[in-house]
């Protein structure tokens, strides 16, 4: 049958736009459908009392330097995209660190440092870390036929020192990791090198130039989107076809739908929806973050690093609290501690991010709602303030997300930020034709979603 477009995707996350280019840079007839007003998804920006703040970005991962080594991640990524690496405009980080009870181990976009530190805090333990490197970089992460392992057995049988692991799992996991007190290793690998053997780099100017660029390499492609409209049903035709029905406008008809707004979210729009749906896990991780704009650069009061990963007790619990947010642990961005962090966007804020429950979060009535968040706020300020005395008096703006903050503006079930524990590494779903990219197909992070979408358009898009 005739249709209206080669392919539709459903959302305009990463993912999504990511496939969109790679589609339409074959000529493919593509349309993009993005419910709300900004593109970006998890990863987007909205302005707020005169400036433009970026939702979820912290940091990029999987930093190069150049673009000689043809193997990395991201590389390969821009290689697809036709995307030159001098175009991003990218600033790495200055150093990070994790910290423990009486352990701090320090890192930086040089794999070297993070082995030293390691070799310092942890000397009968550098032959086990220096093997659990090596796994990682013989590992094929991204291959869609990977069987799942865990990664807290394969780390244990690397690693004696139950700290030095939970270590490293605190950031790999705050970062991209749906599982509750486990990862799946190849999950793992893909983290581990993200975070440790490449690094963190942001757009200076923050995500709405970068999404900006992507869009318009996208569009003079001939891609096409349409922003304030999402996506009410997916239903099957004879032949090969899908009949789109938007939130406004005519039926469309699509040859395939590519999806990032989740797996269960995706089936919810099918037509019957699928039996399987009923047993699929939800996700059960939910965030909150409070955005503190201050008077000054968080550096003048002592907050030199770019991200702190932080827990206060000697084992890392990561894993869906009993209340509203678990205080123990988390992560502490400063975005103006990237180098030359005085030309950066939000170069005067920094963001606390906890791990938190979306199902308490979900019952409050809205003025519960708005006391529970400022408590939070000034349980986070007291916890700044213990660190650097005076802070209270230099915030000028807070702003904070929460679970419920995620799913309005996103769909996501629970307002879980990675979705569903359980992975569709190939995007197949129930639907014929109708496949998911990003969170829930499996490759987590935000060079990890844009490989997914690109990935998932090789896969099942680029045929005949």
């Amino acid at each position: 049958m005739q249709t209206d477009y080669d392919a539709i995707i459903i959302g305009a996350g990463l993912s999504g736009i990511a496939a969109g280019i790679r589609l339409a840079h074959y000529g493919q007839r593509v349309l993009i459908l993005e419910r709300h007003a900004l593109p970006g998804g998890l990863n987007s920006y909205y302005p707020h009392n005169g400036e433009w703040f970026d939702v979820g970005l912290h940091a990029m991962t999987n930093y190069v330097a150049g673009s000689r080594d043809r193997r990395a991640p991201f590389n390969r990524l821009l290689r697809q995209l036709r995307i030159r690496h001098e175009e991003l405009d990218m600033v790495p980080q200055r150093h990070s660190k994790i910290t423990f009870p009486g352990r701090e181990l320090s890192f930086t976009n040089d794999f070297d440092d993070m082995r030293s530190e390691v070799a310092r805090l942890f000397p009968d333990q550098v032959e086990g870390f220096d093997g659990l490197a090596e796994a990682v970089r013989n590992t094929d992460s991204l291959a869609l036929d990977a069987e799942p392992r865990s990664a807290r057995e394969v780390v244990g049988g690397f690693l004696g020192d139950s700290v030095l692991a939970d270590m490293l799992f605190c950031p790999l996991m705050f970062y991209g990791n749906a599982d509750e007190h486990d990862m799946e290793f190849n999950q793992f690998c893909i983290m581990f090198q993200s975070v440790f053997l490449e690094g963190f780099w942001r757009p200076r100017s923050g995500m709405r130039p970068f999404i900006g660029n992507l869009l318009k390499r996208y569009e003079q492609c001939g891609g096409e989107i349409r922003l304030r409209c999402g996506v009410r049903s997916l239903e099957e035709q004879s032949g090969d076809g899908l009949l789109v029905t938007p939130d406004k406008g005519a039926v469309l008809t699509a040859r395939r739908v590519l999806s990032c707004a989740g797996y269960l979210e995706t089936l919810a729009l099918l037509r019957p929806v699928p039996s399987t749906a009923a047993s699929h896990p939800e996700g059960k991780l939910g965030y909150v973050e409070s955005i503190f704009t201050l008077d000054c650069p968080p550096a003048e009061l002592g907050f030199e690093d770019t991200i702190t990963f932080f827990c206060e007790q000697d084992r890392f619990v990561y894993g869906r609290p009993d209340d509203a947010v678990d205080f123990r642990s988390g992560v502490l961005c400063v975005p103006g501690n990237f180098l030359e962090g005085e030309s950066c966007t939000g170069n005067r804020q920094l963001r606390m991010t906890h791990l938190a429950n979306p199902h308490v979060w979900a019952e409050f009535d809205a003025e519960a709602y708005a006391a529970r968040k400022r408590e939070t706020v000034e349980r986070q300020r007291a916890s700044l303030e213990a660190q650097a005395p005076g802070f209270g008096k230099h915030i000028l703006d807070v702003d904070m997300f929460t679970p419920r903050t995620v799913k309005k503006f996103t769909g996501h079930r629970n307002g879980s930020i990675y979705g569903s524990p359980l992975k569709h590494r190939d995007g197949r779903t129930p639907g014929r034709n109708v496949f998911v990219c990003g969170t829930d197909q499996g490759f987590l992070g935000i060079v990890g979603s844009m490989l997914s979408g690109v990935s998932m358009a090789n896969l099942h898009l680029l045929i005949n």
